[in-house]
């Protein structure tokens, strides 16, 4: 046996426990994720439910062209765009401060309560979501009630398409923020503390320890969280959308998810939705690998690690 062999043998044995413990997960993820890519034959196709994978007929990229000539699907790329650009700036940041300000919080007690209730909403639908900000935001909630009584009249956030890609990142980060600061709270946990020590012994304040060390210390895991980020910025929320497309306008709401559930499920034409779905795909991935590529060239690893480091 080759000494490469011996090698890789050795390393099996070693370590069979573990590839036993990781082998649920990775049927998992074969048969909840990539099984499914094999009925991306039917964006190739003129789909028949009846008919099936087998029967229905080619059409080559005749639905990519259709796509591509759709005003509405056009429309529907650039709302996602839009709503994800927004989000990417006035939402990632969020979970990085809260993480920031959490950990400069001494009481155990205070701290725990904080994260609990921060954690609180991730669990919540977005119809409940919806439907705390119509209490607040809404033509009969508390901002027109307050406006109303100083006789100032209202302003209906809920159903103002001008301002609706403000009003869906701001339930992004009532609802999402707090579970995100996990990652980034476990980053700041991994950096070392004699770091601290050697600034304050330096006579670095706080603000100086927590630019120069803190910050430094979770590079690497922002620039990561920022790739993946990227990469699933083309998915704005399909529930969140479909249940405020009604109040807002199919103008406003339209996303690349949403265009596929109603232009491809609802219309019966599953070829058409999945052409939609697959183009997201591939976009989605050239964003990865984009993203991927520009934190190498500033010296993060990404997703991977370059071959060359």
């Amino acid at each position: 046996m080759s000494g490469t062999g011996r090698r890789w043998r050795v390393r099996l044995q070693r370590d069979r426990s573990l590839l036993l413990m990781t082998l649920p997960a990775v049927v998992l993820l074969g048969v909840f994720a990539y099984a499914p890519m094999f009925g991306l034959v039917t964006a190739f196709q003129s789909y028949d439910i009846y008919s099936g994978f087998w029967y229905s007929p080619l059409v080559g990229l005749d639905n990519f062209e259709r796509l591509l000539q759709d005003s509405l699907f056009w429309q529907a790329l650039r709302n996602t765009l839009v709503i994800s650009a927004v989000q990417l700036v006035l939402y990632f940041p969020v979970p990085i401060a809260l993480a920031l300000l959490l950990n400069e919080v001494v009481n155990a007690r205070v701290r725990s309560f904080v994260q609990s209730v921060v954690y609180l909403p991730h669990f919540f639908s977005w119809v409940l979501v919806v439907t705390v900000f119509q209490e607040m935001l809404g033509g009969a909630g508390a901002l027109n009630t307050l406006l109303r009584r100083q006789g100032l009249g209202t302003w209906d956030v809920m159903t103002d398409p001008d301002t609706f890609r403000y009003l869906v990142t701001a339930q992004a980060v009532w609802k999402e923020a707090g579970w995100g600061i996990i990652v980034f709270l476990a980053a700041i946990v991994a950096i070392d503390q004699n770091l601290y020590e050697a600034a304050a012994a330096d006579g670095a304040g706080r603000w100086r320890r927590l630019w120069h060390v803190t910050l430094p210390g979770m590079r690497g895991v922002i620039v990561l969280m920022l790739v993946l980020r990227l990469g699933n910025a083309l998915t704005v929320g399909f529930e969140q959308m479909l249940v405020q497309r009604d109040a807002v306008g199919r103008d406003a709401s339209e996303v690349l998810d949403t265009f596929s559930y109603y232009y491809g499920v609802v219309n019966n034409n599953f070829s058409y939705g999945a052409a939609a779905g697959l183009f997201k795909g591939v976009l989605s991935l050239l964003l990865v690998l984009g993203a991927n590529k520009l934190a190498h060239a500033f010296g993060e690893d990404g997703l991977y690690r370059r071959h060359d480091r």
